[in-house]
């Protein structure tokens, strides 16, 4: 085996073509060269059958080296060849490091794939040579006994004389094509804090094994959980014989039917055109019985409900050895109902990254402005790590000024963005609507509150026990605990469930479901402005002098007479009624 080392990242060749020149050269491996080349497929043949030595090594290597793919043309005295073995175990060795040979794809020519698998049949007898002539040198004919295995392990194509040669030529041409003209996906116009989190996920997906392993990325809306599968397939779906990502099927299912998508991801991984399921269980059907014996790798993007899980990839015995299928969604109890016990919680960006992208959005390629240095670290904080919430406010900073921007981080601060509202209202929009109200009880009044004070609270108001309820907005992954205590698992998610009560009645806070913010509250009680519509009022003031105590008449709560919990801290006042709870 030659130790050369090539310092080429980039492809010269589409295919490397590795045969017996005795067996096939002028017969099924030089229809296919001629078939590949035909359709512009450049393949690399060697036209040293009969002055292979040390000296042609290296122009051969060089070529393995800058193909993309190697077809391996197995026929009966393959493996009676010293060069064609060493050539095998190299072609092996790259497609493990390189970052050009992508495929192996071994085609057996009259020969059986056990007899290569094992070194038997034929190749028994060349082994028994290369033993002796090598006998003092058995890490050698170990090597290649052991990439002979290893490429017999790969999904291939067996040619036994039943059909026609010519036939069984295109199909392999076809596949080939089709592994060739996998565009890949756009991840985003400026990615930072990719390369952790695809370690992380890379770390879940153990590609080396065989096995057929399911991954899931979850977490809260706008966090990346898209930009980071896009970046998966695109680094790996090479590795596999086909590959689908099927996007925002959340969307989808809304507007198609399970079959529609089942069709787009049998078209994408078998590239037949003409498949028209109407059926789910004829769909599940056809998944299993395409795709069973194909490594292969399947992205599920935005995952909502369990059925969707079971209609694209029901089972592990529906794809071959070796597949991997990732989900991205919102709901971690989706994934663990499913069993799913590999998976990724995807964080925020750190402030150096977030810091990097927001500069990018509001300068473009420009130079960073130093006189905005502190408004946009004040917007880095206010975005939490959130690269949607960076993307949306870096975009809408472009060009202004900084008096300008100063003015629109304000209005941020006091009103998110339709942008992150609509994106962030997703998970909240899907709950049933007593799980929607216990979400908005605790983001705008008991946030911070310990656990065992909410469960009571929410037990008082609703009559009932919380902890299911709970747990559904913990798996949707809307809220959190963090040290016995209940908050929200973004500071934007609370800021969304926060708007979500001030539409209620932007201009007149009496006619909301519940009261949070101090100056509100005291407009409402001082003016009387209480209404049918308050239910709970959470007042956090500051210690204040008994002169400057808040103070009313009490005659606002008789117009609240739904007002179920008054939650005061830090707040003087002897007219306080007694009737209500305080903290």
């Amino acid at each position: 085996m030659a130790d050369q080392q090539f310092s080429s990242t980039s492809y010269t060749y589409d295919v490397f073509i590795s045969f017996e020149g005795f067996d096939t050269r002028n017969g099924f491996t030089g229809h296919l060269w001629k078939a590949l080349n035909d359709i512009g497929i450049l393949a690399f043949i060697d036209d040293t059958e009969f002055s292979r030595g040390e000296e042609t090594k290296p122009a051969i290597f060089k070529a393995i080296h800058v193909s993309r793919i190697a077809i391996i043309v197995f026929s009966d005295n393959y493996a009676g060849s010293k060069f064609l073995l060493e050539e095998l175990a190299f072609i092996v060795d790259n497609f493990q490091q390189s970052d050009n040979l992508r495929f192996i794809v071994p085609v057996y020519y009259n020969i059986e794939a056990s007899h290569v698998r094992h070194q038997s049949g034929p190749f028994e007898a060349a082994f028994v040579k290369h033993e002796e002539r090598f006998h003092e040198n058995r890490e050698k004919v170990l090597k290649w006994k052991t990439a002979l295995s290893q490429v017999a392990n790969l999904p291939g194509w067996h040619f036994d004389g039943v059909e026609y040669e010519h036939q069984f030529l295109q199909k392999i041409v076809k596949e080939i094509s089709r592994r060739l003209d996998r565009a890949p996906l756009h991840v985003a116009d400026y990615p930072v804090g990719l390369d952790s989190r695809l370690g992380e996920v890379f770390r879940h997906l153990e590609l080396e094994s065989h096995e057929v392993l399911t991954v899931g990325i979850y977490g809260i809306g706008g966090i990346g959980k898209t930009t980071l599968a896009r970046a998966v397939y695109n680094t790996i779906s090479d590795q596999f014989e086909t590959s689908c990502f099927l996007s925002n099927i959340r969307k989808s299912s809304n507007t198609q039917s399970l079959a529609h998508l089942q069709n787009i991801l049998l078209s994408e991984m078998t590239g037949l055109k003409d498949i028209q399921l109407k059926d789910t269980s004829k769909g599940i059907s056809e998944i299993k019985h395409r795709l069973y014996r194909k490594k292969v790798l399947l992205i599920l993007d935005d995952v909502d409900r369990l059925e969707q899980m079971e209609a694209l990839a029901g089972g592990l015995d529906w794809f071959g050895p070796g597949s991997r299928v990732v989900i991205t969604t919102r709901d971690r109890h989706l994934l663990a109902f499913r069993g799913v016990e590999r998976r990724y919680e995807v964080q925020e960006l750190n402030d150096v990254d977030a810091l990097d992208l927001l500069s990018h959005k509001v300068f473009k390629q420009g130079i960073v402005d130093p006189n905005y240095t502190e408004l946009l670290n004040r917007a880095v904080t206010y975005a939490s790590g959130l690269p949607l919430a960076l993307e949306v406010i870096g975009s809408s900073l472009f060009g202004l000024s900084v008096d300008q921007c100063e003015h629109a981080l304000n209005q941020f601060k006091r009103i998110l963005p339709k942008d992150i509202q609509k994106l962030l209202r997703v998970s909240f929009d899907a709950l049933d609507q007593e799980v929607k109200n216990i979400f908005l009880d605790i983001t705008c009044c008991f946030k911070g509150y310990a656990l065992a004070d909410v469960e009571q609270l929410l037990c008082a108001r609703y009559g009932h026990d919380m902890k299911y309820h709970i747990k559904v907005l913990i798996d949707k992954s809307l809220i959190n605990i963090l040290d016995g205590k209940v908050t929200t698992t973004h500071p934007l998610i609370e800021s969304m469930g926060k708007e979500i009560v001030r539409e209620e009645s932007p201009e007149d806070p009496g006619r909301r479901s519940r009261l949070w913010f101090s100056e509100d509250i005291v407009e409402v009680l001082k003016n009387n402005k209480g209404t049918s519509s308050i239910e709970i009022i959470h007042l956090d003031s500051p210690l204040i002098e008994d002169e400057e105590a808040i103070e009313w008449d009490g005659k606002a709560f008789k117009e609240m007479p739904n007002l179920k919990i008054l939650l005061l801290e830090n707040v003087i006042s002897p007219q306080l009624p007694s009737i209500f709870q305080t903290v």
